[in-house]
């Protein structure tokens, strides 16, 4: 019998129903316990699932038949947990952002490269046919020099979304608004397409929503390779739009929407264009342009049997953890520009 890599989950909000039907859906993976502070709701969520319900982390990491750990929790808790969870032996995979601060992200993946255990940031969007096909395209220089990255996350979420819980768009839990939380993703796809940013400079607003953070942004960026980039981010814009990413090169153009090729155009044509503007065969991951909730598990079900693959195999899962601190870098780069006025210049800092 093949051994499976047992997962106990940290948090049982929203996206811990996403993180437990998506290991459900992985042959080599069982989910086997959870651990959230608020007793009632572990114990709620373990009966849904038919698992171990814990209510303290040190109980759950000494106790629970776990090899690894899915990071559920409010943002800014992501460390307390990830840590721990680190020290005690457990691989571990992190929910978006890997935390509010890039001194702390690299704590955690300080500490899981200290004892020895794979960290992933869940970045699932890169597992979409769309960016994987643009990904490819660059490593083959099919753009030649990239010039222009732009982002657009045009999406809504209501005043009761924010309400819904107490700890969303506050700086010390959400670390941020519609760039921090909504945002990284494409943000994270800037990176892998564009490269390492040099500076970035940027505006902030909070415009429709009664919180603490941003509601809408825009920031241009340079990249180390000359190539720049700018973001449009809102979580005002009803009733909500795919995200949409486009990068350009000097042999062409490519754009994704949601997470399908949506553009593709070069100078010299390719046998394959045509099937990769088709999309024949993709799944789609899900869109929460307008509602968190329609992600879909997709997305996560393939991070999730990547990170088995490469615990079982002792290899390195497809995103490595340390590739989770730029993207909060850059975004907490736009807000030191907000406040100083000034660009932000990455390897100085504010």
């Amino acid at each position: 019998m093949t051994r499976k890599v047992r997962y106990g989950i940290i948090g049982a909000g929203t996206i811990a129903g996403f993180h437990a039907e998506a290991i459900g859906a992985v042959e080599d993976a069982q989910l086997t316990a959870v651990c959230d502070s608020d007793g009632p709701r572990a114990e709620e969520f373990a009966k849904r699932f038919g698992i171990a319900p814990y209510a303290q982390l040190d109980a759950f990491l000494a106790e629970a038949p776990i090899d690894a750990v899915t990071i559920a929790t409010p943002t800014g808790l992501h460390a307390a947990v990830a840590i721990p969870a680190a020290r005690a032996g457990k691989h571990v995979l992190c929910e978006k952002p890997l935390e509010v601060t890039p001194e702390k992200s690299r704590a955690i993946v300080d500490a899981c490269r200290e004892n020895r255990v794979l960290l992933a940031p869940v970045f699932q969007n890169r597992f979409s046919a769309g960016a994987i096909t643009m990904k490819r395209a660059i490593e083959a220089g099919r753009f030649g020099r990239i010039l222009l990255v732009a982002s657009h996350i045009k999406w809504w979420r209501s005043q009761a979304y924010y309400d819904s819980g107490a700890w969303r768009g506050t700086w010390a839990l959400d670390g941020g608004g519609c760039l921090m939380n909504q945002s990284i993703h494409t943000i994270d796809l800037m990176i892998h397409f564009g490269g390492v940013p040099q500076q970035v400079f940027g505006y902030t607003a909070t415009r429709t929503h009664d919180i603490e953070v941003e509601d809408n942004a825009c920031a241009v960026i340079r990249f180390t390779s000359g190539a720049m980039g700018v973001i449009e981010a809102s979580t005002s814009c009803a009733p909500g739009f795919p995200l949409r990413i486009e990068v350009s090169g000097e042999r062409g153009t490519a754009v994704i929407e949601g997470d399908r090729i949506a553009g593709w155009r070069f100078t010299d044509d390719d046998p394959g264009d045509q099937a990769i503007l088709s999309g024949v065969g993709e799944r789609s991951l899900g869109s929460g342009a307008s509602d968190p909730k329609a992600i879909g598990v997709e997305g996560h079900r393939l991070q999730i049997a990547d990170l088995t693959r490469a615990i079982l195999t002792q290899s390195a899962p497809a995103i490595d953890g340390a590739e989770a601190i730029l993207p909060v870098e850059l975004i907490c780069g736009i807000y030191s520009s907000m406040k100083t006025g000034r660009p932000y210049v990455f390897g100085e800092g504010a």
